[in-house]
């Protein structure tokens, strides 16, 4: 059921499924709008609208090669025929051009088709005689040409919103005249990480102190969903500094992201800390690693709460967050299917949460995909992930599965 400001207690301890379906609903009850880009800067973004073509591509019927113009019926079917050469057209040149029976026009690539022409022969097949061009039997007609709307015709859908704008889709809106296009904004984000023992690097390390990994992986999955990333700040373990950096976040951004503080310890002060200033949609979910993750809104802002642990943070990240963001940008997060591929080696899971296991891929040389576990698994050891290409996602309940067995993987890349 759809949560809403009149819901029950916030949910704890719910399933990833659950989890994510609640986010989206949240994401989707705040659509970011539009902005209107040159296409230039429109690289990765997310279509905003349907594209209908406005005009044919190409407009008109051309040579696909160097060649030469003539009619396709006045072929030879055997031997050879010779054609009177009456000009020359290159590509660009619109100017009145017709050929007649027995003769030919010089095209190049791109040129538009002389009225009366309907087929190209290409220079390599033909010897050219003075005025005259010999074409031998065994050429098609219709050969070497584009028809007009051959790549897009008017009218047509071309990208329907949410389209991922890559080059090549890029290169097709340039090519119908396009040179501005609305595509859905880019979420602003704010970045918290928490913590009395985190040290920025390049400090001098302190006994009982860790370098803050999470600011540069957090901030780098952001980016690389497209996210503006406003800012970055660290927030030491103390209620009213965390209560105002994440009032200042929510106030400018779309997003808060936070790492750690956020499980049952003495330190873990957000979950009661943004009930306060915002709402809590639910707090823990069924999944290793990663169970303390807290979602929920402070003003107009999503605020997502890590776990601190850096293996947790990106897990939760992929599973929980990247949803929302898909859904801001017009996509589907669940059309883009799923991944499979087959065990490499037995994995035993004891526990009835859903897992994230990390894995690194082989496609061998018959073409099946297979996936090995790191041998490694703790939540804080880095290294396992750093290592890894995909996870491995292993659905709630015991599991007993052997090599060979398929399993669902998301790519980390």
């Amino acid at each position: 059921m759809p949560p809403t400001d009149a819901s029950p207690p916030p949910l704890s301890l719910i399933s990833v499924d659950e989890a994510r379906e609640r986010v989206m609903w949240r994401a989707r009850e705040r659509p970011l709008g539009l902005e209107t880009l040159d296409l230039a800067a429109a690289l990765q973004r997310s279509l905003g609208e349907d594209v209908f073509v406005p005009l044919d591509v190409p407009a008109f019927a051309n040579s696909a090669m160097d060649g030469f113009a003539l009619r396709g019926e006045d072929l030879p079917a055997d031997g050879e025929r010779r054609f009177a050469l009456v000009g020359t057209r290159l590509a660009g040149d619109g100017r009145e051009a017709a050929v007649g029976p027995g003769q030919c026009l010089r095209i190049t690539t791109g040129a538009p088709l002389p009225q009366g022409a309907d087929t190209v022969v290409i220079k390599e097949n033909v010897r050219v005689d003075g005025a005259e061009v010999i074409v031998a039997a065994g050429e098609m007609p219709g050969g070497n040409t584009r028809a007009a709307g051959e790549d897009y015709r008017r009218g047509e859908l071309a990208f329907a919103a949410g389209t991922c704008l890559t080059p090549a889709r890029l290169g097709a809106l340039a090519s119908f005249g396009l040179s501005r296009i609305a595509v859905a904004r880019s979420p602003r984000a704010v970045l918290l990480t928490t913590g009395d023992e985190i040290v920025a690097p390049g400090e001098a390390l302190q006994h009982g102190e860790i370098y803050n990994s999470n600011r540069y992986s957090l901030g780098a999955l952001l980016r690389r969903e497209g996210v503006e990333l406003l800012r970055s700040e660290h927030v030491r373990d103390d209620p009213a500094a965390l209560r105002d950096a994440l009032q200042r976040a929510a106030a400018e951004a779309d997003l808060v992201l936070s790492s750690g503080g956020v499980s049952a310890g003495e330190a873990d002060f957000l979950p009661q800390l943004l009930a306060q200033v915002g709402s809590v949609d639910f707090w823990k979910v069924r999944m290793k690693p990663g169970m303390p993750l807290l979602f929920g809104r402070c003003g107009a802002a999503l605020v997502f709460c890590l776990p601190g642990n850096p293996v947790s943070g990106m897990a939760t990240f992929l599973a929980l967050v990247r949803p929302a963001l898909e859904v801001w940008a017009g996509r589907d997060p669940l059309a883009a299917g799923r991944w499979y591929a087959r065990l490499a080696q037995p994995l035993q899971k004891n526990h009835r949460r859903a897992e994230f296991q990390r894995a690194t891929r082989e496609c061998r040389s018959d073409g099946t995909l297979w996936v090995t576990p790191r041998p490694q698994q703790g939540s804080g050891v880095l290294r396992s992930v750093a290592e890894a290409d995909c996870l491995i996602f292993l659905a709630e309940a015991p599991q007993s599965l052997q090599a060979g067995d398929c399993v669902e993987i998301l790519p980390l890349s």
